[in-house]
């Protein structure tokens, strides 16, 4: 079963982000792009921003520097949300990379047989 873009929204809408910034879409399309290949995960400066920023028509530093922005305002204002999706208490605030793959693992919860 494919996860809808839809699907990543919702559960960024969860962690109080909103789509009126571009660290939305861009942390949005990060994670369906993991969850369709979670290889992803293992060199994100190489293959993973630079496929987001070419899909937004940017840099791959301000795809890095948007995914920071989105790891720290879930941090600071929905951290008991970040720790449901993790399934743990998170002692200290995660790094992008570590952050894409709890919302990676979450959405394919359930889905792989």
């Amino acid at each position: 079963m494919k996860i809808k873009i839809t699907e990543v929204y919702d559960l960024l809408y969860s962690l109080g982000l909103t789509p009126d910034n571009t660290l939305f879409f861009h942390t949005a399309y990060a994670v369906w792009l993991c969850v369709e290949r979670q290889e992803r995960l293992l060199l994100v400066t190489k293959w993973l921003y630079p496929a987001v920023a070419e899909h937004y028509k940017t840099t791959w530093n301000a795809v890095e520097r948007n995914l920071r922005r989105a790891v720290t305002e879930v941090w600071e204002n929905r951290r008991s949300r970040m720790e449901e999706i993790a399934g743990a208490a998170i002692e200290k605030k995660p790094r992008a990379v570590q952050f894409l793959g709890m919302l990676t693992a979450y959405l394919l919860k359930g889905r792989v047989a």
